[in-house]
């Protein structure tokens, strides 16, 4: 027979490790374990045509992040900051070099103040979000239209059904 108790114990024992491994001293959950520093900026690719392979960076304090843009309405860079960072980020660099150039069709930049993301936990970390508009250039905070756009397009992503591939 089963003993009730023994998963009882097992359980508290797993949430007190849990705890430990986490630095809560409560019971409570720590909502946000694992918040990075980081800033990040939402590209909207209208008004540009198809920047399919095109390269986009972001830069602040002195670190880079790029990738290449994939062909969707709207493209999300982020880069990581060191955990030490303050609510002063100072200034953010976004640049765009189409593929098969070495000089940027977009290169702007502005002064970002990051906002302080707690763990719940007695930790957290400093994070922002831009959004970068042909009509607005590089904007030091998210429209509404871009963030539902943004979610909208990643719902759509999550319920694609996906093609066939020739070897099916």
């Amino acid at each position: 027979m089963v003993n009730p108790l023994r998963h009882v114990r097992a359980i508290a024992g797993a949430a007190a490790f849990l705890a430990a491994l986490t630095g809560c001293a409560d019971h409570e959950a720590c909502a946000g374990v694992g918040v990075v520093s980081q800033v990040g900026v939402y590209f909207a690719h209208e008004g540009y045509g198809d920047l399919t392979g095109a390269f986009i960076q972001l830069c602040a304090q002195g670190k880079c992040a790029g990738h290449r843009l994939k062909n969707e309405g709207i493209s999300e860079i982020n880069l990581q900051l060191p955990e030490d960072v303050g609510p002063d980020l100072g200034t953010v660099r976004l640049r765009v070099t189409p593929k098969g150039s070495t000089k940027p069709m977009i290169d702007a930049s502005t002064e970002k103040k990051l906002t302080f993301q707690s763990d719940n936990c007695d930790g957290g970390a400093y994070s922002g979000a831009l959004a970068y508009t042909k009509e607005k250039g590089l904007l030091p905070s998210v429209p509404k239209e871009i963030g539902k756009a943004w979610v909208q397009q990643r719902k759509a992503e999550a319920t694609a059904v996906p093609t066939p591939t020739a070897s099916s």
